[in-house]
């Protein structure tokens, strides 16, 4: 019969979670939960299970990091029996409950228990205590560019600025909102106008090329030939206007070498 209840464990005999969905652990904050647990002491205890003599944790690691820090032989364990999947359910539920994840482990932790344990998204949410478009919006995160995504990890966009570049429908456009955001320091109402205004030109502009083939056609050729995105609409009359994105001043100095010879 294992091991049940809340022991006193070792911290040299607890070993972490293979399932530990938390990848980026603060060292200030851990620092500053150290010396609260030099005053104070655990109060949570930690969850594990016992495994071939020692202890695999589901649940605390950042206590468990923060105890060692703070110089602790022991803390105190819950001790459970969990099999694979119930351990990383746990270990998710557990970061969630207390706001410990980013919104891309989150997001990498419920597409793992998606692909891993073939739940589906209201599987998930039932397990976490969420709803399904909850769980569905923080999936989606893993559709943003490697950039976005990397920005949202280290807290330089919010989850909003997140769902509002998810709202434009190519990566070269969501890179540029992402990079204007961070220019001008955007809210994420600001970068609600900006996304809007840009999806109402970008309407307007598809509108006519539809209605006029020969501007598409020319728009086909100017981009093959810059080897960038170009937009053709027409300007009056008898004029046209000819705009060319780049989504990088490396892009913009090819560009300008490339016309100068």
């Amino acid at each position: 019969m294992p091991e049940s209840g809340i022991l006193e464990v070792a911290v040299s005999e607890i070993a972490a979670n293979s399932h530990q969905p938390r990848m980026h652990f603060d060292e200030s904050k851990l620092a500053e939960l150290a010396e609260s647990i030099k005053t104070h002491g655990i109060i949570q205890p930690l969850v594990g299970i016992k495994k071939g003599g020692k202890y695999e944790l589901i649940a605390g690691e950042r206590r468990l990091r923060a105890a060692r820090m703070a110089g602790l032989d022991k803390v105190p364990v819950v001790v459970r029996e969990a099999p694979e999947k119930e351990k990383f359910e746990l270990a998710i539920l557990e970061n969630v409950q207390r706001h410990d994840l980013s919104p891309m482990e989150e997001a990498r932790a419920y597409r793992r228990l998606m692909d891993e344990f073939g739940l589906s998204q209201e599987d998930v949410a039932l397990r976490i205590g969420k709803s399904r478009s909850a769980v569905a919006n923080a999936v989606r995160f893993l559709d943003l560019p490697l950039e976005v995504q990397r920005g949202l990890e280290e807290g330089a966009i919010a989850p909003g600025h997140a769902k509002v570049i998810l709202s434009l429908d190519n990566p070269e456009k969501q890179r540029a909102l992402y990079d204007l955001i961070l220019r001008e320091h955007l809210t994420v109402r600001q970068a609600e106008d900006r996304a809007g205004a840009a999806g109402s030109a970008e309407r307007i502009r598809t509108s006519t090329r539809k209605s006029d083939p020969q501007l598409k056609a020319s728009e086909d050729e100017l981009s093959e030939a810059l080897g960038t995105k170009v937009r053709v609409s027409k300007m009056g009359e008898k004029g046209a206007k000819v705009a060319i994105d780049f989504y990088s001043k490396q892009e913009l100095i090819a560009f300008l070498n490339k016309m100068r010879g």
